[in-house]
């Protein structure tokens, strides 16, 4: 894992930005903090990278490419996939049916966006905290060429 590496959000809405903004200049974390709108142009991003993203923080409901399609693309494509980047789902959604279908993508978490200013901080807070004690490959491994 990258402990370094950049922190992706991906979170179409203007004032969720400006709030987690806050938390990761609170939170005086090192990491470069990248936001996208939607989920092509984070998918794109993540494809021209070179080194690993330290986590990705996603919304579901985003426009042209959903949280959970952007998840799909990025387990469907091999050197993405094996990077074992951290993908979760941070959302106002708590149904029963978006977490189990977040799920079913190999997410590593799903957290309710909290209504408070310091819960969110905190929520943070214990999620990065979380990551940058985990273990995980820290080469990418090579996939096989196809001849």
């Amino acid at each position: 894992m990258n402990n370094l590496g950049p922190i992706i959000v991906v979170e179409d809405d203007p004032d969720d930005q400006d709030f987690l903004r806050e938390v990761f200049l609170r939170l005086k974390y090192p990491n470069e903090i990248i936001f996208f709108g939607e989920g092509n142009t984070a998918f794109d991003y993540l494809v021209s990278l070179s080194h690993n993203p330290f986590i990705i923080i996603s919304d579901i409901n985003l426009p042209f490419l959903s949280g959970f399609e952007l998840r799909e693309r990025i387990n469907n494509n091999d050197r993405l996939r094996l990077k074992c980047t951290p993908f979760v789902f941070l959302t106002t959604s708590n149904s029963e049916k978006d977490v189990a279908l977040a799920f079913t993508f190999q997410i590593q978490g799903y957290f309710v966006k909290p209504h408070l200013f310091n819960e969110l901080e905190l929520m943070i807070s214990k999620i990065l905290e979380y990551w940058a004690s985990s273990l995980s490959p820290s080469i990418t491994p090579r996939l096989p060429r196809v001849s």
